[in-house]
């Protein structure tokens, strides 16, 4: 296997045209990190190389397709860390210019959200979906908790993503329903499960897989919020080729890397309008000849998610 230099890692997606190598970071603790290795899992620690070449993000990340050299019986250290092809990150907490990543490599994010017990916010769906295009990841919505919606009604808010092109895979991690689609969804794949907290994440990973057993935790009466059972992200190996991330519960997602003036191409159904505005440069706010608007109008774009994408491009701070 082609060795990698000592520390490396780059900051944009690159093609993957080498082999890489088959050792995968499934959980970070602190100072360690668990790597699954064709062994077993392996604790590591990080050679202080790797943790020089990189300052203003993590030099080790869950995902991250790693070198390692055994140490003792179970342990281990991580010589280099193989170049990444694209992160799901946010910017840290207390910083404008430190990145977090959640998950390294990830090739699709599934944002799960409930259709009742916590109420859905479509505009932080909209944050999930938005990231995900922004970062070239592919993006599906899971509509969890179908079973506290016998009549389907509250489904229907879910009806602009499918219209938006996003596959929606409606389940319930009590009854069952779905499940099959929804690993149908994962097959093959490094999915990002995320969502606010109470959605059942953790819910529906043990209905994958209920060898699993993870820790689900409940809704507050006092907030009717849901309560963190997962406090890092940890990579889930569900058969041979599909693995999967339950990320913890975000209430407040920051965006790293967005560029705003970008904005309207991260909403699949502006494209088709894009080329179509009397402005080359139109923000689709109040210019005059603004496919956008018209479209919104004419009922062929959501009204609320016209309306994230509004309060995103005018906002600043708090807003974004």
């Amino acid at each position: 296997m082609e060795q990698l230099e000592a520390g490396a890692i780059v900051d944009t997606p690159a093609p993957d045209t080498s082999p890489r190598p088959p050792n995968i970071v499934i959980r970070g603790y602190g100072q360690y990190y668990d790597v699954l290795t064709p062994e077993g899992v392996v604790r590591c620690t990080v050679r202080g190389v790797v943790k020089r070449a990189r300052r203003k993000t993590d030099p080790v990340a869950v995902g991250d397709r790693v070198e390692i050299t055994r140490t003792g019986p179970g342990e281990g250290v991580i010589e280099a860390v193989a170049p990444r092809l694209r992160t799901l990150s946010r910017r840290a907490r207390g910083t404008e210019d430190v990145e977090q990543v959640i998950l390294a490599n990830p090739d699709q994010l599934v944002a799960v959200f409930a259709v009742a017990e916590p109420e859905p916010h479509p505009r932080m769906l909209d944050r999930f979906l938005i990231i995900a295009e922004a970062r070239g990841l592919a993006a599906a919505v899971c509509v969890n908790k179908i079973d506290l919606d016998p009549s389907g009604e509250l489904r229907r808010r879910f009806d602009p993503y499918r219209a938006a092109g996003y596959p929606v895979v409606e389940t319930s991690a009590a009854t069952g329903a779905g499940i099959d689609d929804l690993r149908a969804l994962l097959r093959g794949k490094i999915s990002a499960l995320s969502g606010p907290s109470g959605v059942g994440k953790s819910s529906l990973i043990n209905a994958l897989n209920p060898e699993l057993d993870l820790r689900v935790g409940d809704i507050s009466a006092a907030t009717g919020k849901g309560r963190h059972t997962t406090t890092a992200t940890t990579l889930i190996l569900l058969d041979d080729d599909t693995y999967i991330a339950d990320t913890p519960g975000i209430r407040q997602l920051g965006f790293w890397g967005i560029d705003f003036s970008r904005l309207d191409t991260y909403f699949p159904e502006f494209r088709p309008y894009l080329d179509q505005c009397y402005y080359a440069d139109c923000t689709h706010l109040t210019e005059p000849g603004c496919a956008v608007l018209a479209a919104v109008e004419a009922g062929a774009i959501d009204r609320g998610r016209y309306e994230s994408y509004r309060v995103l491009r005018q906002g600043t701070g708090e807003d974004r």
